[in-house]
């Protein structure tokens, strides 16, 4: 009984305040705006920041070039925009999640050349998933990220 009532204090501890956060949904400027009710570019729970998926497209929502190199370069900007407006950069990302449609593409010497710019040397945990298409058709990569705050 002592061990039961223990683990549920402990539980009632540990849980409580993470219960208790606040959920803010951050649209910042620089990205571009999602469509009323889709989705939010930012939700920050405490110090974890969860982003959206970011695609290959400047503030105004156009796509940015058609090729893999610069599509994953205007990726990692994005993605910059979304952490420094809640004053972090990559250092802090713990976890990654990339959509392709080409594993070859986004393996290619160039675009891992771009990749290593921005993440640097030692870069987060990281899901690489091929699919057959992303939302727009242009699109040739999306990357969503999450991140703790220091």
């Amino acid at each position: 009984m002592k061990k039961t009532t223990t683990l549920l204090l402990l539980v009632l501890v540990t849980v409580a305040p993470v219960a208790a956060q606040k959920l803010e949904k951050i649209n910042p400027p620089g990205l571009s705006k999602p469509a009323s009710g889709t989705y939010t570019q930012i939700v920050r729970a405490g110090k974890l920041l969860f982003i959206a998926g970011q695609t290959a497209t400047n503030s105004e929502g156009k796509v940015v070039g058609p090729g893999m190199k610069e599509q994953v370069d205007q990726v990692f900007a994005n993605l910059l925009t979304a952490l420094k407006s809640q004053g972090a950069d990559f250092s802090q990302v713990v976890k990654m999640t990339t959509y392709v449609t080409s594993i070859s593409e986004f393996r290619a010497p160039d675009v891992a050349a771009v990749r290593a710019r921005w993440v640097g040397s030692s870069p987060p945990a990281n899901t690489l998933v091929q699919i057959q298409q992303l939302a727009d058709p242009a699109y040739k990569v999306e990357i969503e990220a999450t991140a703790v705050l220091p």
